[in-house]
């Protein structure tokens, strides 16, 4: 079956993406594209007998609100627009007229696109679908063109979004996001949507901790594992507006681009621009199929290398924070092979004169004080432990007291008849000039070669204040967007003029989420944050869209050194293991017996971080509930990992039982406990461990946790044990 079918009596087009269907109308009458259906299998049939007219009401009601698959201003419209210009006039009213559509398609995938302009006046833009057999996630994205002579007057878009995703009139509408803070991302809310424009934003020049660019809408009484979802994300790290739009009237609809208020973009006779693309899912079987979806939609079509499994990291930072010198990271490097680690990553300080916060970025060559014969010695010290070799770097900043500053300082990002107000006592620097990209990624191919690095953390350490390009252009608020692409640019030429390199996205933690990160990066640091208690909440929020393997998570000291809590070494681990596992404390004060359970830890991880990283991820409770567990299978079904924790002291209610999601209900499992709360000859079939479960008891003490490990069994052996499929 073809992915996309037509009929063009009517001007219906029906896109198909795995089991779920898209469908629009190109209404040549009207002048403009208008959304059919966005949910379950349907066939063009269906769509041709469910052809309504529009209802006439009053001249107060705008028919075409909340039905476009991207609304503009003008007409009989009253809803906030898609799109939004100003010609040279200062008028912004649009009339659209429809010209048609194009295909392209293969096996595996079909991209649709339909082209519009503007009657009269000199604009253009082009819808673009793209859908696939295999997944149900949707991309959309839309392509503005200044189609005047070469003697016209500039235009200026001032909101130009990706996609505009109509829902089916609802009883009821949530919303769903996380919002928080630096160390403290990716707090989950789920709040009835309010009648209105509710809208979701970053004002920082990045994705931002404060929200992350998605939003989930159902009817109010979707859960875990049923009811109807819709997901909308942008694949964006600068500026970014994610608006939900709720009328009087029932109907809603969410508009997702980049930039915000006041990022502007000037377009010359004959330039385009072109938007991020915004990603569109649908699923009637819960939150938790919603998210499992994304996840391989991450894995198999936005990451540059998933089918590599995540290194156990260790970094230096909490250890030494700018105390950096050669011997003291040698002596690290050899306890972080001792416990297992596989990549040793040495971070901030190893640089110009970056003894503190104040100097040296910039300045990109080894510290004279830390590393007389510079980092080679050591990058070959960590390779002869067979360890690879990392380095922290944060290019798109630099302190006045650098070289590079003095030398450079019309390179900031600032607007120069303003106070320039340094945040982490640094600046940013302007990645929308292609003579400061250039020079970013000269010095890392020099530094990436000469000291043999396999590993970069790419860091961001403040947001935009003051921010203006320099680059001297009417519109030079449009560098809240440009600055990120040019940091992909940057990153897209690094990987692939060194292709074995790999990197993570840092941003203080988790300010720079995103699918455009994710398209050119292989991980996330989640959040400065390392207490394993605020961890869950952080990580059940990450992981409503993004997979365990891109989620690094590090065990550091105890008491924590952001917030004084004494937690378990056990627990400790058990929380890091949900993601990329890491190891960040101060190896040198650990004792001997910590640094063996610690390597038990790593040991027992490496045999199932294939299942956590890579495979289906079952939610089971909320990270406020006294028998906290997360659930992997792994793609075959032959193995599942459950992480259970108790955030605090033992509940002297029951906990109720673990029911367990994924397995074949036919097979049979052998269950090792690690806490031994269970006995270690524990056999159940797959029925039974999800109508049943297992007894969610943790061993005694606050901070209880657990690993178990489910095995499949052979058909001989469920005989011999007597278990019935």
């Amino acid at each position: 079956m073809s992915l996309i079918e037509f009929d063009r009596r009517s001007g219906i087009v029906l896109l198909h993406a795995a089991d779920t269907c898209y469908a629009l109308r190109v209404d040549r009458a009207a002048g403009t594209v208008r959304t059919l259906h966005w949910g379950g299998a349907l066939t063009l049939n269906d769509l041709r007998a469910a052809q309504e007219p529009d209802a006439e009401t009053n001249s107060f009601h705008a028919p075409l609100d909340g039905t476009e698959e991207l609304s503009v201003e003008g007409q009989v419209r009253f809803a906030p627009p898609a799109i939004e210009m100003r010609y040279a006039d200062g008028t912004s009213a649009l009339e659209p007229v429809a010209d048609g559509y194009e295909l392209q398609e293969d096996a595996d995938s079909a991209e649709l696109s339909v082209s519009l302009r503007d009657s009269g006046r000199p604009l253009g833009w082009e819808l673009h679908y793209r859908v696939r057999r295999d997944c149900p996630v949707i991309e959309r994205w839309t392509v503005l063109r200044h189609t005047g002579e070469h003697r016209a007057t500039p235009l200026t878009l001032l909101r130009h979004s990706a996609a505009q995703w109509n829902l089916p009139v609802l009883p009821e509408y949530r919303a769903g996001a996380v919002h928080g803070g630096w160390a403290g991302e990716f707090q989950l809310r789920r709040t009835p949507l309010p009648v209105g424009e509710t809208t979701l934003t970053s004002r920082r020049g990045h994705t931002s901790h404060q929200s992350n660019p998605w939003l989930t809408l159902d009817a109010g009484y979707a859960t875990e594992e049923a009811g109807e979802v819709w997901t909308v994300a942008l694949a964006t790290s600068g500026s970014w507006r994610m608006t939900a739009v709720r009328s009087a009237d029932g109907r809603c609809s969410v508009l997702s681009g980049s930039g915000h208020e006041g990022v502007e973009v000037a377009l010359a006779p004959g330039e385009s621009w072109t938007t991020p693309v915004s990603t569109g899912q649908y699923t009637p079987d819960g939150f938790g199929k919603a998210s499992r979806t994304f996840h391989s939609y991450v894995r198999d079509h936005v990451l540059p290398a998933p089918e590599e499994l995540r290194p156990v990291v260790y970094n230096s930072w909490e250890a030494t924070a700018f105390d950096i010198t050669f011997e003291g990271q040698r002596k690290l490097a050899d306890l972080a092979a001792r416990v297992g680690a596989e990549l040793f990553v040495v971070d901030d300080g190893w640089f110009g004169s970056r003894d503190s916060d104040r100097a040296g970025l910039g300045d990109w060559s080894p510290r004279p004080a830390a590393f007389p014969d510079g980092l080679r010695p050591l990058a070959d010290h960590v390779h002869g432990l067979g360890m690879r070799f990392g380095l922290w770097v944060e290019p798109e900043m630099v302190n006045r007291d650098s070289q590079l500053y003095r030398e450079r300082p019309d390179w900031v990002l600032h607007l120069p008849d303003r106070v320039a107000h340094p945040l982490r006592k640094q600046l940013v620097l302007d990645f929308s000039r292609p003579e400061v990209t250039d020079w970013a990624l000269d010095w890392l191919l020099r530094t990436v070669d000469t000291f043999r690095v396999d590993f970069l953390k790419w860091d961001f350490n403040r947001s935009f204040t003051e921010a203006g390009s320099t680059g001297h252009r009417p519109d030079a608020r449009r560098v809240f967007v440009e600055h990120a692409l040019g940091a992909h640019r940057v990153l897209d030429r690094l990987r692939a003029a060194r292709p074995a390199l790999r990197i993570e996205a840092c941003a203080g933690g988790g300010g720079r989420v995103d699918l455009a990160s994710l398209a050119r990066t292989d991980q996330v640091w989640t959040s400065d944050n390392t207490d394993a208690i605020d961890r869950l909440a952080i990580q059940h929020g990450f992981s409503q869209l993004y997979p365990a393997q891109v989620m690094g998570a590090w065990v550091t000291d105890s008491p924590n050194p952001f917030t004084h809590r004494a937690v378990p070494l056990r627990f400790r681990f058990h929380s890091a293991m949900a993601g990329a596992l890491g190891v960040g404390g101060d190896l040198t004060r650990w004792s001997a017996a910590e640094l063996d359970e610690a390597a038990e830890h790593i040991a027992r991880y490496k045999k199932v971080r294939a299942t956590i990283q890579t495979g289906h991820q079952y939610r089971l409770g909320s990270p406020t509930a006294s028998g906290h567990a997360v659930q992997y299978v792994a793609g075959g079904g032959d193995e599942s990992v459950v992480l259970q924790w108790r955030p605090g002291p033992a509940d002297r209610a029951r906990v109720p039982r673990l029911r367990l999601r994924g397995l074949d209900p036919r097979a049979v499992y052998r269950v090792d406990d690690d806490g031994g709360t269970l006995p270690p000859d524990t056999v159940r079939s797959g029925a039974a461990l999800a109508a049943h479960g297992l007894p969610a008891e943790l061993p005694p003490g606050d901070y209880a946790s657990r690993m178990l490990t489910l095995r499949r069994e052979a058909a001989e052996m469920a005989a011999a044990a007597n278990i019935a499929p």
